[in-house]
């Protein structure tokens, strides 16, 4: 990249992350991960220093993907109490800038939702986001993490099933939810609004995430999500925005976790 700054550099990340094993990996290996992130061009377009909605919208226009939205008129009013927008997560990286696109298009920008820490390394992406490392020491603060972000002046946009899409019994389907998005709605009422991303990831992807799952091995499928991005290059998806369902609907009548395959169930069928 010559002389040019890195606003990503993939090996001082993972040696951050790693601590004093990072010397144990070989050069080889941080030139296969540079490749496998396409990180020059990520580069190119971070450099522009995008931030926040328009850091969505101009990626989307930069990978060259097109996006049909329905059901505009569901969305609540600006003006309307704050809402909570879950979302099926077929994708794991355009799905997640189109929503900051649209919500945060929508909403002058009072949008805020739950990431990876690891997303937190794309600082035009970090104003949008609360990061959570379930894995790490932060995990015991999670619970106080989420109710921050339900408790601020902003809509909540989450992606329940935590990943992205896998194949499940032949099908491209979310894992089941997590009851956190209701009990959270119904504590600030919040009326939970549906949506629907119709778009699925390369046969490849599905093949390493359910290896890995049935040999019980880290969740090395994350590590090909930039490069599922770099390939929908050209796609096209669809998205659909349900009717929201009233906070008050989440009684007593079934769990938080009965309730949360509920929504799930309304989402596909949207």
């Amino acid at each position: 990249m010559g002389t040019k700054s890195k606003v990503i550099d993939i090996e001082a990340i993972v040696r951050s992350r790693v601590g004093r094993r990072g010397r144990y990996v070989p050069g080889f290996v941080f030139s296969w991960l540079r490749r496998l992130i396409h990180e020059d061009f990520c580069n190119e377009f971070l450099r522009h220093g995008y931030q926040g909605v328009e850091f969505c919208e101009k990626t989307i226009e930069y990978v060259g993907v097109t996006v049909k939205v329905e059901g505009k008129e569901n969305l609540p009013p600006k003006d309307s109490p704050y809402c909570t927008f879950v979302c099926n997560h077929p994708l794991g990286a355009i799905d997640g800038v189109t929503l900051g696109a649209v919500l945060g298009g929508h909403y002058d920008g009072r949008i805020k939702y739950l990431v990876n820490d690891f997303l937190m390394n794309l600082p035009g992406l970090a104003p949008l986001c609360v990061p959570v490392n379930k894995v790490g020491g932060q995990a015991r603060n999670l619970p106080e993490m989420v109710e921050q972000i339900f408790s601020g002046e902003n809509h909540v946009i989450m992606f329940p099933a935590g990943l992205c899409s896998r194949r499940i019994d032949g099908v491209v389907q979310d894992l089941p939810w997590s009851k956190s998005f209701i009990v959270k709605s119904r504590k600030h009422q919040h009326d939970v609004v549906p949506i629907h991303f119709i778009a699925q990831n390369s046969d490849r992807f599905y093949r390493v995430a359910n290896f890995c799952k049935r040999f019980h091995l880290p969740n090395f499928a994350m590590a090909l999500l930039p490069d599922e991005m770099y390939r929908s290059r050209g796609n096209h998806y669809t998205v659909r925005i349900g009717k929201p369902i009233p906070w008050q609907t989440f009684d007593k009548s079934k769990t938080p976790v009965e309730w949360a395959a509920f929504v799930r169930e309304e989402v596909y069928k949207i």
